[in-house]
């Protein structure tokens, strides 16, 4: 692996990019339909966790401690297929990425900057009319908060999910070459 920085690749860089380029669970996001299908899931998951921890903090309700248990597993799955499809994306170092997937990281984040633009403008409207409906908000300002905290934190990561493309085919006369290349790299 090389880089343009000026940091050296660490051995850590060196794991994560190998972990995150494995390619065992491939078929589980070998299309676009199936890495969307990932996507609403975690996302579907995140709604759930977010509700379920509210529900500890807020309501104190004991239920949700174990909603959230039972939803950990799963979410934590879906993070990893996500961040598979993407080959480790926003999960790697600057460093250990190529020009083209820091170009594509850059392109993500601002994309998902974008769409948090607009959640935000709309979730400031709906309180804005919510206040002038003379409905109380104090009760809602930390749930709110919380959400669109979550919200901005994944939102990365559910963009480079949605936008990932498909992988080309290789036969077995690629992975012959690819083989080599990487033989011979080693041996450099």
């Amino acid at each position: 692996m090389t880089t343009d920085e000026k940091r050296p690749v660490t051995g850590y860089d060196r794991r994560m990019y190998a972990i995150m380029n494995r390619r065992e669970g491939a078929s589980l996001y070998a299309t676009a339909a199936r890495r969307r299908t990932a996507v609403v899931v975690h996302m579907a998951l995140t709604g759930a966790s977010i509700v379920a921890w509210l529900g500890t903090v807020l309501g104190h309700q004991e239920w949700a401690v174990y909603a959230m248990l039972g939803l950990l597993l799963p979410w934590c799955v879906a993070t990893g297929l996500i961040n598979s499809a993407t080959r480790g994306l926003l999960e790697l170092r600057s460093r250990v990425l190529d020009e083209r997937q820091r170009a594509e990281k850059d392109r993500v984040v601002a994309r998902a900057h974008g769409v948090m633009m607009w959640l935000l403008l709309g979730a400031a409207v709906a309180v804005g009319a919510a206040g002038l409906a003379g409905q109380k908000l104090e009760g809602l300002v930390f749930p709110v908060l919380f959400s669109v905290f979550v919200v901005h934190w994944l939102m990365p990561l559910w963009v480079a999910g949605l936008t990932a493309r498909d992988e080309p085919d290789l036969d077995e006369d690629d992975d012959d070459d690819i083989a080599e290349v990487a033989g011979a790299a080693g041996a450099a």
